[in-house]
């Protein structure tokens, strides 16, 4: 099932999510339903703060981007991207082991916005996939990015929060702008 994606200014875009202790029969359909909202999309990461659940669960999957290309290692070895694809991180913890890179990023939750954003280029990951089991990889490259910017929105970050002060002074009509839009169409819920 589509979900509807929240757009900025919705005040569940600012919660932590809160830990998933169990893989329940309403997760499962989270996942599912997150996953064809994603794609439906043309997305390559939700968090389910994006469908209006704070919960901390995330979906990515970076397989239909060529030219912006990932790098995966599962126990120290190089490892095909496509291996972990389509990827359910529950309660991830990210760790930074690469130097900062700058990059693009947009964001379903802003329409058209778009801006160059520095994050290591390299992180390492611990969560707990679609079963409930433990996964652990390092990744590179739109995977660290991915993962790194669907992370940030379990804890109630944005990207613009990571943006420059030029960068987000620049934008800051359109999301202005985004962001009243959001409001006045929950008042009218």
């Amino acid at each position: 099932m589509i979900l509807e994606i929240v757009k900025y200014g919705h005040p569940v875009l600012r919660k932590k999510g809160e830990r998933i202790e169990s893989i329940t029969p309403e997760i499962k359909k989270l996942i599912a339903d997150m996953f064809d909202t994603m794609k439906e999309n043309h997305g390559v990461g939700l968090a389910a703060q994006q469908v209006g659940v704070a919960k901390q669960l995330t979906v990515i999957d970076v397989r239909e981007i060529t030219d912006r290309p990932s790098t995966l290692e599962l126990d120290g070895k190089p490892a095909d991207v496509t291996s972990i694809m389509p990827l359910v991180l529950i309660n991830p913890l990210v760790t930074p082991a690469g130097d900062a890179v700058s990059g693009g990023e947009g964001c379903l939750s802003f329409p058209e916005i778009f801006a160059e954003i520095s994050r290591p280029g390299t992180v390492d990951v611990k969560a707990l996939d679609a079963k409930g089991k433990p996964i652990e990889f390092r990744c590179g490259g739109l995977l660290a990015r991915a993962v790194q910017h669907e992370t940030d929105h379990l804890n109630g970050l944005l990207f613009i929060d990571r943006m420059d002060k030029k960068t987000k002074a620049e934008l800051q009509p359109e999301l202005d702008d985004l962001q009243a839009e959001t409001k006045k169409a929950l008042s009218k819920k």
